[in-house]
C-alpha cells in the first residue's frame, strides 16, 4: 500500500512541477505514440517526415516512385543531386518534395515535406507517402545482393590462410 502511494504522489507532483508545459506533455505523448506504433518514422517539429531504410537508393527510388503513382501523385521533377535523389510532385493543392540520400550501398535516408501553399506543411501526407514506400517496397522483388564489404574481408582472410 505504501508503495502505490509513492508512486501517485510522484506523478501529482510530476504533474503539479509541469503544469501549463505542454511541450513536455506533447513530447512525452509522441515519443509514446512513436514506440507503441512501432512506426519507425521519424517528424520535425516543422512537419517534416525522415525514415531510414535498410534498401539500396535504387530500390527506395523505385518503391517511391511506385508508391507516388499509386497516390496518383503528379511527379514533375526527378533529378539527381549532390548524394542522391530529389523527386518533386503535386497532390492537388500540396507540392511533395522528397529527398533521397543513400548513406551507405544498402542504407537510403527518405525525406518527405508536404507542403501547402507557402508556409504550412502537411505531416499526414508525408507520414502516408513513407508508409507507402514501404509497402512498396515490399511489394518488389527480392535481389540478390552483394556480401557487405565486412563478409568480403572474413572470406578474403580465409581464401589466404587455406
Amino acid at each position: 500500500m505504501k508503495t502505490r502511494g509513492w508512486g501517485v504522489a510522484l506523478v501529482v507532483m510530476a504533474a503539479v512541477l509541469c503544469e501549463g508545459c505542454a511541450g513536455v506533455a506533447l513530447t512525452l505523448l509522441g515519443v509514446g505514440a512513436g514506440v507503441s506504433a512501432g512506426t519507425g518514422t521519424n517528424y520535425t517539429l516543422d512537419g517534416i517526415a525522415y525514415r531510414t531504410f535498410t534498401e539500396p537508393a535504387a530500390r527506395v527510388r523505385t518503391a517511391t516512385l511506385a508508391a507516388l503513382r499509386g497516390m496518383d501523385v503528379i511527379i514533375s521533377t526527378d533529378e539527381a543531386m549532390e548524394g542522391g535523389r530529389r523527386i518533386v510532385g503535386q497532390a492537388g493543392d500540396r507540392t511533395i518534395d522528397i529527398e533521397l540520400d543513400g548513406l551507405t550501398t544498402r542504407t537510403t535516408r527518405m525525406r518527405v515535406t508536404a507542403k501547402h501553399h507557402w508556409v504550412l506543411r502537411d505531416r499526414s501526407t508525408a507520414g502516408e507517402i513513407i508508409t507507402q514506400t514501404e509497402h512498396a517496397l515490399d511489394d518488389l522483388p527480392a535481389v540478390a545482393q552483394r556480401p557487405v564489404a565486412s563478409q568480403r574481408a572474413k572470406d578474403t582472410t580465409k581464401e589466404i590462410v587455406r
